[in-house]
């Protein structure tokens, strides 16, 4: 497990990290103390990957086409 906090992750590194934290709790292999602090990080970089997807999503709704189907900039989204 990394050091580095959920907030200063990419949404690739949060995703890695998350894939490891699901396979160790998977394999069982793993104390119950152990378990809950990874599963508590777990819940943490879900958060994190889905708060940079609706991000993502938000920045690519909001991309305005022109003629010829070029984007001509960007537009407010709301209630995404």
């Amino acid at each position: 497990m990394s050091d580095t906090p959920v907030a200063d992750m990419s949404f690739e590194q949060a995703m890695a990290e998350l894939e490891k934290v699901v396979g160790q709790l998977e394999s069982g292999d793993v104390p119950l103390e152990q378990s809950i602090t990874l599963y508590e990080r777990g819940a943490e970089l879900k958060k994190h990957c889905e708060a940079k997807l609706k991000s993502a999503e938000e920045k690519v709704a909001a991309i305005t086409l022109g003629e010829g189907g070029q984007p001509t900039g960007t537009t407010p989204v709301e209630g995404l």
